[in-house]
């Protein structure tokens, strides 16, 4: 599994930053926005370090699906009982952020911060 020293996502992956987590296994972890936009806020990232979604190829399809396969269990789990939203941010046009490649997964009760 690569991953990128100065990415934060990374060092959350390695255990050098901390995080609630909300799920992990081999390939995927999850865990809460510390700026949530929504009551209930999480990312999901794979551990392995993909800058962007421009980055998959077909070898990544299997990884994607789980990503979002992971999000209405998460939410269920989570309590939110309403529908959720799914959003990845693509490159700086985009409105990418962290250079790793994330889905936010957000659902509650609205008015929300933003989206």
């Amino acid at each position: 599994m690569s991953a990128e020293t100065n990415c934060i996502f990374c060092k959350i992956v390695a255990g050098q930053i901390p995080a609630k987590k909300a799920y992990e296994d081999e390939e995927l972890l999850a865990f809460h926005d510390i700026h949530p936009w929504a009551p209930v806020h999480v990312l999901v990232i794979p551990r392995q370090h993909i800058a962007t979604l421009t980055e998959v190829g077909t070898e990544h399809e299997a990884l994607l699906g789980r990503m979002l396969g992971l999000a209405p269990r998460l939410m269920k789990e989570l309590g939110v009982t309403n529908g959720f939203r799914t959003v990845i941010n693509t490159g700086r046009d985009g409105g990418q952020e962290v250079y790793h490649l994330h889905m936010h997964v957000m659902g509650g009760p609205r008015p929300w911060l933003k989206g």
